[in-house]
């Protein structure tokens, strides 16, 4: 069973929103655009013990904390989940509940006009529809809330008190129904101490359940056991004060002659008060002193949490897990994320994460990125990255991790090669440092620096980040060939796009930057122990065009990212110093980005 459809109304951020998904997805897009809004959306709909926490939802979930009463109605959030790739067992468990789907068409195949022929058409199958409904009950003076069956929908009489009940029509969507959907939320590990604990809807809490399928109830165990332990024993120091305890009591209150009518126990002996008082105990190297799990650091709490998802998956089978994750990178080292994020793609039959970390992002595929935007107004979108039918696969593989990191960003500047990628930051930071600039750095306007790896491949990119939603900037010196058509016509999707008049960046260095600058590098980088004596010392009477070729040459011979040019660009004490082709392409993409940056919605 898998999430295919997500539609939101008036949920927190989120005025209306729809969400795609096929298989497992991975969710990314700026701060607050709404990744944690969807997974706290599905858990509402599909988290067993989501709705018997009190309150299920507040003022604050209703999209700009409107939920009083409007021209006569009741706001309401509204969560709908198309569920998929139902089981044998589901599909009769909830017949009668279920609609025929179109993956091509990505709707319900009963709304076609031509119904019965789309029904027999490949990529038509069962789908679960189901809804969460929540409103203020002015009644009450309280929320109430729940989950349902979205279809068949019975038309109530307007003129009864069921027509305004919520859901009214609507079959419950129970907590067992819920439990065959196996859908888990691993919070952000801000609340990770609840996933290791006994409370309900925590991840033991969910082993517990599935080992009691098997092994019986392991709570009516679990309360005999504490029961059995004895405090008050012949040999303890509190056995004096039972009796005088018993002894008082009895001239008041009329007790049975069992020698136990007051004792002391160590539990309520309830199931609610265990799942308060239990707690995992760990002992960790060097040490040898177990201690509750919340005292260990938070990079320990997640491996916990990985090994336990481990011993989950084993108890429900490969297939049967719906599995959402906020921010696995939280603590971990990328060693360790990768190892979390590969066991759970693996394993579990659908997984939806959000992270920040391109050590997670690289993991997937680009079809199971899932890019999220959201206007001033509330609109949420969701877009699947999809390559050009002409980009190759292997270029994306050869690029994952900056792939990973563009996805990251709000904006991407493709580069030619690695000496300017290394060389565009430190234009950046000079630009930044100097007082008499208005300028924004890359850093803090969230723009990513992508290599190409050459002048003509620059082009290449543009459509696929422009695809993503973004813009995407390029940049390269005049390449020896001519671009072809075809890269000619992709460069159109870059919003803004450059061609240096110079066969290379080492040309346009020594051209623009000024000679004093470059005659101060030629006397410094002499005393590098990488320095090639080959390349010559500088002599101090040159003239401006000795000072360019010679330090040409330096350039030319340490090239890319471990090169010289960055020591150069160091030398420039502001923009008056600094190559003005490269300064002022970041200028336009300051300006650019500026009034988008400023038009950013709140909320999450």
């Amino acid at each position: 069973m898998k999430v295919r459809r997500l539609t939101l109304h008036n949920f927190r951020g989120v005025q209306n929103g729809t969400v795609l998904l096929d298989g497992h997805a991975l969710l990314v897009g700026r701060n607050s655009v709404g990744k944690s809004t969807i997974c706290e959306a599905l858990d509402l709909v599909l988290g067993p013990e989501r709705l018997f926490r009190r309150p299920v939802i507040d003022e604050y979930d209703f999209h700009a904390a409107k939920y009083q009463e409007v021209e006569g109605r009741l706001p309401e959030v509204r969560i709908e989940v198309i569920l998929t790739e139902l089981s044998p067992e589901a599909e009769r468990r909830f017949k009668g509940r279920l609609r025929r789907w179109s993956a091509a068409a990505l709707d319900f195949v009963d709304t076609s006009p031509d119904a019965l022929e789309v029904a027999d058409e490949e990529g038509v199958e069962w789908c679960l529809p189901v809804v969460f409904l929540g409103r203020f009950d002015p009644a009450d003076d309280d929320f109430v809330a729940g989950t349902f069956f979205a279809h068949p929908e019975v038309v109530t009489d307007d003129l009864t008190d069921e027509a305004q009940q919520l859901g009214a029509g609507l079959k419950p969507f129970t907590r067992e129904d819920k439990w065959l959907c196996g859908f888990l939320y691993l919070r952000a590990n801000r609340t990770g101490s609840r996933a290791l604990s006994f409370q309900r809807g925590s991840l033991i809490d969910t082993i517990v359940r599935l080992e009691s399928r098997t092994e019986g109830s392991l709570w009516e165990k679990a309360l005999r056991d504490v029961e059995a332990v004895t405090i008050a024993g012949e040999d303890s120091g509190f056995a004096k004060i039972r009796t005088e305890v018993r002894q008082r009591v009895d001239r008041f209150l009329n007790l049975t002659d069992d020698p136990n009518a007051v004792d002391l126990q160590v539990s309520e002996l309830t199931r609610e008060h265990l799942r308060e008082v239990l707690r995992l105990f760990v002992s960790t190297q060097p040490g040898a002193h177990g201690v509750p799990f919340n005292r260990l650091s938070t990079g320990s709490l997640n491996l916990l949490v990985f090994a336990l998802l481990t011993y989950i998956a084993e108890l429900k089978g490969d297939d049967s897990v719906i599995f959402a994750m906020e921010e696995p990178e939280i603590a971990l080292p990328p060693h360790a994320q990768r190892r979390l994020v590969d066991f759970v793609v693996k394993r579990m039959g659908q997984v939806i994460v959000t992270s920040h970390s391109p050590y997670v992002i690289e993991k997937f595929d680009p079809e199971q990125i899932v890019v999220l935007s959201r206007d001033a107004a509330g609109a949420l979108t969701s877009t699947n990255v999809t390559l050009p039918d002409d980009f190759k696969r292997k270029k994306y593989g050869d690029n994952r991790r900056q792939f990973a990191e563009a996805v990251l960003a709000r904006a991407v500047l493709v580069v030619e090669g690695a000496t300017e990628a290394a060389a565009f930051p430190i234009i950046a930071d000079a630009l930044d440092q100097d007082s008499s600039v208005d300028y924004q750095h890359l850093d803090l306007a969230g723009v990513s620096i992508f290599d190409a790896g050459n002048d003509a491949s620059v082009p290449l990119f543009a459509p696929v980040f422009a695809a993503m939603g973004k813009p995407v900037y390029g940049i390269h010196d005049t390449p020896t060939s001519p671009l072809s058509a075809d890269a000619t016509a992709k460069a159109a999707d870059f919003t803004k796009y450059e061609v240096i008049q110079h066969a290379g960046v080492e040309k346009l260095l020594v051209t623009e930057i000024p000679v004093e600058v470059l005659r101060r590098f030629a006397n410094k980088i002499t005393t590098r122990p990488d320095y090639v004596p080959e390349w010559g010392i500088l002599e101090e009477a040159a003239d401006d065009e000795a000072v360019r070729d010679h330090v040409f040459t330096i350039l030319k011979g340490r090239k890319g990212a471990e090169g010289y040019t960055p020591l150069l660009l160091a030398e420039c004490s502001g923009i008056a110093e600094l190559p003005a082709s490269m300064a002022e392409f970041l200028q336009q993409i300051d300006d650019d980005l500026r009034p988008d940056i400023a038009a950013e919605p709140d909320g999450t």
